[in-house]
């Protein structure tokens, strides 16, 4: 699968962090200052040429390792131009292959089962043999490169180890989360064109049992692409086998402790990587848009790991030996990026979690904190403000002293949460890095660090932009607004490594979301506004900034300035005769609070009106026990719109909600609200 797609415009950005270590020798700052980076920002567009900042350059230097594994070319030109090819799979060569030829009894691996308590390690030199007898036993069944393969699966090391064989054979895999239904399931495999599907007999999350297996049986009925299914045990329960189904054997060495692959069988241990370029397809991911279906972004070979692999050793001052805990599921980006890819090029540690930040109770990130020694932990707004409402004492119980860097991704974090994250969980040692980024650029692009040790960070803001990142923010017309203490909306002024190429089948669709809002720029979909030091900070899509009056105003900040009687809460506009739109707010209320409705909404807007202007406050405010959010924890906004304007009939497809329950409780809720 070869990925195309358009040109953007390339600038040189020339920053200088002066917390890097290792700084460039004299005779580098001089090729520096002389060298031009020759960059194909996309197959069959014409090279670009910048000249490199130290930044570019000591990356460059600093990975000069990590990409000769993988470089089949590389030279400096007599016209002091770079030139680089790659021919074989840079993915499993860095992020298995030279970790096991230096320390191979390295813990790759650490898999937080739903049982509490109950890890499972993997070294490196196991998750490669795993690796390669998934990779081989693939082959044996007539996958080949340039195939998809689809994988259903709960964040575990089968699953870790099946996307890497996949980039091993060179098929790209198309990872789907775990708790998506049949019908979302069967879009994605059909979209992609998947013969391949991986799947588990069950799953177990949060105590439950979920029935991927029976699952898959549904989806890939309106599926005529798929010709197998390869299926593993989770769990002891049997399951229905049909003749398109195949048992997975045994793909790693045994464990008694283990129930995950029990049927599965030798496999040769050594499978021979698949000859790749760097544009070549590592995996397609599927992300929602506004309108319309999904969309399968594609992510290539070389310039996605190196990107995973850069932002996540210095975004999160990640050290050798350290282990890194990101609880987010291997079905999102974060997972991909965070998870398995960035941590295993770097030669981390890298915790797999499986359950759910309340199972048993509300003290399981932090004793899995305690218990594994975590040192970076990434996690999502919305855990933290769940767990916010169950107070201190949860965290307090468990140890710490591990932990150097919190980590924030997924949407905004309001004021309220984040200072509970650095003063509860971090003790106010521990530096929180609130990262914006998306599918679709692959890895993190604004966050507070990497920056001078001493450098502030300030709560609710991401900050800085990383090495080669340009944001630009532009107005209603199009143009580029320069100067600070401006809001606009997001784009990006040039390519980066680890940007998505094209929309899967549909490279038109990526051009009109992409490209042709601000022709020359990479609309991001998202406001943000720069402050007067210079600093980003995300105010939210700007598909949810509400035009009151004239005044528009994004609905995080709105959100962000709450009381403390609030757990969470969620903005959006809708018409207004007179303002031309209005605010209309649902509340979720921390537990145990105990006041009139009436009396907390005229505290609410007294803070909204201090905080931010009188015209932000809501015209309305619902309380409601819980909003309606994605599996990824995202709030579904455009549910709530619906319900605002009375449009039920058009609510949409439900089918990524986590419970689309919720959604009726707040109709009848919103229908109370009118008759009073």
């Amino acid at each position: 699968m070869r990925s195309s797609g358009p040109v953007l415009k390339c600038e040189t950005s020339v920053v200088w962090f002066p917390a890097i270590q290792n700084p460039l020798s004299l005779q580098q700052q001089d090729t520096a200052r002389r060298s031009l980076v020759r960059v194909q920002a996309f197959p069959g567009s014409s090279c670009m040429e910048f000249p490199c900042s130290p930044v570019h350059v000591w990356v460059f230097f600093r990975f000069s390792s990590f990409l000769s594994q993988s470089i089949n070319m590389l030279r400096l030109t007599g016209d002091s131009k770079l030139s680089v090819g790659v021919n074989m799979s840079v993915i499993v060569l860095n992020c298995l292959d030279r970790h096991v030829h230096t320390c191979p009894d390295r813990v790759a691996l650490m898999w937080e089962r739903d049982e509490k308590g109950s890890e499972v390690r993997y070294t490196y030199r196991e998750l490669l043999e795993m690796t390669c007898r998934v990779g081989n036993l693939l082959r044996r069944h007539g996958v080949k490169k340039g195939d998809c393969v689809t994988i259903y699966m709960p964040t575990c090391p089968l699953a870790v180890a099946s996307m890497l064989a996949c980039a091993r054979i060179g098929a790209a895999h198309n990872v789907v989360f775990a708790g998506f239904s049949a019908e979302a399931l069967a879009e994605r495999i059909r979209d992609a064109q998947s013969s391949t599907v991986i799947t588990v007999n069950q799953g177990i999350r949060g105590g439950k049992i979920l029935e991927l297996k029976k699952t898959v049986d549904t989806a890939v009925q309106s599926c005529p692409t798929v010709q197998q299914v390869f299926v593993a045990m989770r769990t002891d329960s049997p399951v229905a086998m049909t003749a398109r189904d195949i048992a997975m054997e045994e793909v790693r060495q045994q464990r008694a402790n283990q129930n995950l692959n029990k049927t599965q069988t030798q496999e040769d241990v050594v499978c021979e990587p698949a000859a790749m370029n760097s544009e070549d397809t590592l995996f397609l991911l599927y992300t929602s848009g506004s309108t319309g279906k999904p969309k399968g972004l594609v992510h290539t070979q070389a310039g996605y790991l190196l990107y995973a692999a850069l932002t996540h050793r210095y975004v999160f001052n990640y050290h050798d030996g350290d282990v890194f805990g990101c609880v987010a599921d291997i079905g999102w980006i974060t997972g991909h990026s965070y998870g398995v890819y960035g941590p295993l090029a770097n030669g981390g540690t890298t915790v797999l979690f499986e359950s759910t930040p309340v199972y048993p109770d509300p003290g399981r990130y932090w004793d899995m904190v305690e218990r594994l020694q975590i040192n970076q932990f990434y996690g999502a707004p919305t855990a933290i403000r769940l767990l916010l409402k169950f107070g201190d004492e949860w965290v307090n119980k468990y140890d710490r002293s591990s932990l150097k860097t919190l980590g924030s991704v997924g949407e905004p974090i309001n004021t309220e949460a984040w200072e509970w994250y650095y003063r509860v969980v971090g003790e106010e040692r521990c530096p929180v890095v609130d990262t914006w980024w998306q599918t679709e650029t692959g890895g993190i692009c604004i966050a507070p660090r990497p920056s001078d040790p001493d450098a502030e960070i300030v709560p609710g803001m991401a900050m800085r932009p990383f090495f080669g990142i340009k944001p630009a923010l532009m107005d209603t017309e199009g143009k580029v607004i320069s100067g600070n203490d401006a809001s606009g909306a997001l784009c990006l002024a040039q390519p980066w490594p680890g940007m998505a190429r094209t929309i899967h089948n549909d490279h038109q669709r990526f051009m009109e979301t992409y490209c042709q809002p601000y022709p020359g720029y990479f609309f991001t979909g998202d406001g943000a506004y720069r402050s007067v030091e210079g600093y980003y900070q995300i105010t939210g899509r700007l598909d949810d900034v509400i035009n009151v009056s004239g005044h528009r105003i994004g609905t995080a900040e709105i959100e962000d300035a709450v009381c403390p009687a609030v757990a969470e809460s969620a903005v959006i506009g809708y018409s207004h005769d007179i303002k031309g739109q209005a605010v209309f707010a649902f509340v979720v209320l921390k537990k145990n609070v105990d006041v009139e409705e009436a009396d907390l909404s005229r505290q609410l807007n007294g803070i909204v009106s201090e905080k931010i202007a009188k015209y932000a406050c809501p015209d309305f405010i619902q309380f409601v026990q819980r909003l309606p959010k994605t599996r990824s924890g995202k709030i579904m906004r455009r549910v709530l719109r619906k319900v605002v304007e009375l449009d039920l009939d058009s609510l949409g497809d439900l089918s990524t909600l986590d419970d689309p329950a919720a959604v009726q409780e707040i109709i009848q809720g919103h229908r109370e609200l009118l008759s009073k």
